[in-house]
């Protein structure tokens, strides 16, 4: 009776065993099977179209949202330029900047306005530069002429900062001319009144149409090392002060 007893018990732990043992196999089975049955996923092009362009998307916001609260004329430079030359190379809350767009090696629209009265009451915010070497002696000359005209030395430099991009070709034709002893500053301040104020009247004019001469390939001037003598006679006159 008890080896009836326990063969029972053997039996019906062997049947669970067996039972429970064969569940996990069966299930991989038909994992795999749904596997091979399964069609190939397909990469879908359209989607892919659609996440560059909300990429594409996403990039012109942000320079739309970032002026959205600019300053009046500094708002407007900036959709003008976004509108020609698309959008920037780079953009903080301050600033947005073009690099190598249409003539100019450099861009940007400033948020900060400055006042300038010269030819009229504007505001300075949009700055736009070449590469053009200056003659040390035609600084002064420059600065009298416009003093949003900007010379670079060391990095061979020329730029002007004005509203419009028109002024900005204006106030450079004209300091070509200046260096080119074209004219003189007296000549060069009455042309840019006059041009402007024709500008304003919806006036055309080669000066505010594009640069007028083909800006420089390479420019700069690294100056060179302080001479020993310069060097002492600079330290001696440190020990005198001190």
């Amino acid at each position: 009776m008890k080896n009836a007893l326990k063969m029972q018990a053997f039996i019906g732990l062997l049947m669970i065993v067996l039972c429970f043992g064969s569940v996990p196999a069966i299930a991989q089975q038909k994992t795999t099977a749904a596997q091979k049955t399964a069609p190939a996923q397909k990469k879908n092009p359209t989607v892919q179209k659609s996440s560059a362009k909300s990429s594409s998307t996403a990039s012109t916001m942000s320079a739309t949202t970032r002026i959205k609260n600019w300053p009046k004329d500094a708002k407007m430079a900036a959709e003008a330029t976004i509108k020609k030359y698309g959008q920037p190379s780079e953009s903080t809350p301050s600033m947005l900047v073009w690099y190598n767009n249409g003539p100019w090696k450099k861009t940007i629209v400033f948020k900060e306005e400055m006042k300038h009265d010269f030819p009229m009451a504007h505001k300075d915010v949009l700055q736009q530069c070449i590469q053009h070497d200056v003659p040390i002696d035609m600084y002064d000359e420059l600065a009298a002429y416009d003093g949003s005209v900007v010379v670079e030395r060391t990095n061979g430099t020329l730029s002007a900062r004005c509203d419009k991009e028109e002024a900005n070709f204006l106030a450079l034709n004209l300091a070509h001319d200046i260096i080119n002893g074209k004219r003189t500053v007296e000549d060069a301040r009455m042309m840019y009144a006059k041009t402007i104020t024709g500008l304003m009247n919806g006036e055309k004019s080669d000066y505010t149409s594009g640069l007028m001469f083909k800006p420089e390939m390479r420019s700069g001037d690294s100056d060179k090392p302080a001479s020993k003598d310069m060097m002492m006679n600079g330290k001696g006159m440190e020990d005198k002060k001190n």
